[in-house]
């Protein structure tokens, strides 16, 4: 029987001995075939990686600062929830945002520093970035769609968080595990991390022993035969 890990044990392997390739390889095996957020979301730097625990974030576009007839309880509440959100990060927990059109940035210079200080783990938001360049100094993790300085005040309000969104096909739910590195992010369900995290370790370790095998003069057909992956 497979040990459990907890938090910073999966962290640890999905950062040091994982890639996002062949964890959603095993996802597909286990039927989790909608994991994978939109292509177009990748890391800030390449080198960059991500894994956490999500806290969604529900963006909205507005269209007006302050409307006297507007009748909504955040309709005279700058940014709407999302100072609220940000300082609710817990460490380790990765802010995700979706929900937004793409005519303004989610995520900057500001909101990373203060989420180091809260030791939160990275950001990935379905939309752009901003203050790139303290981003890259803090080394904060962070995936976007890429950079666009124009701001969210008058324009966007967190109208919700710890929430389940959606980006492109994937749900994403509070406490889901967030893993991402320069090839693509990935959604693990928290039902089935622990399953999939040994799977993972277990073709990881298979591919090992195909390359050897193929570098050894082994063919490509035969090395799927014998030990089922490629």
């Amino acid at each position: 029987m497979t040990a459990t890990r907890d938090d910073h044990e999966i962290i640890r392997v999905l950062k040091q001995e994982l890639f996002t390739a062949v964890v959603g390889d095993v996802l597909d095996v286990m039927g989790l075939r909608k994991q994978f957020l939109p292509a177009q979301i990748s890391p800030l730097q390449p080198h960059m990686k991500i894994a956490g625990r999500a806290m969604p974030v529900l963006q909205a576009d507005i269209f007006d600062d302050a409307a006297e007839a507007a009748c909504g309880p955040l309709a005279r509440k700058p940014f709407g929830l999302m100072l609220e959100a940000l300082d609710s990060l817990k460490p380790g927990e990765i802010y995700v945002a979706s929900g937004a059109s793409f005519n303004y940035a989610l995520w900057g210079g500001l909101m990373s520093t203060r989420a180091t200080q809260l030791r939160a783990g990275g950001a990935v938001v379905n939309g752009y970035v901003r203050d790139s360049w303290d981003v890259e100094r803090l080394d904060y993790p962070t995936f976007c769609r890429g950079l666009y300085a124009q701001d969210q005040g008058p324009r966007g309000k967190v109208i919700d968080f710890n929430t389940t969104v959606e980006i492109g096909a994937a749900r994403i739910r509070p406490g889901d595990f967030i893993f991402g590195d320069r090839e693509g992010v990935l959604v693990i369900p928290r039902e089935a991390e622990q399953e999939a995290i040994a799977r993972a370790l277990e073709k990881a370790a298979t591919e090992n022993e195909v390359a050897i095998a193929i570098r050894n003069g082994m063919g490509a057909a035969e090395a799927f035969e014998k030990y089922g992956v490629m």
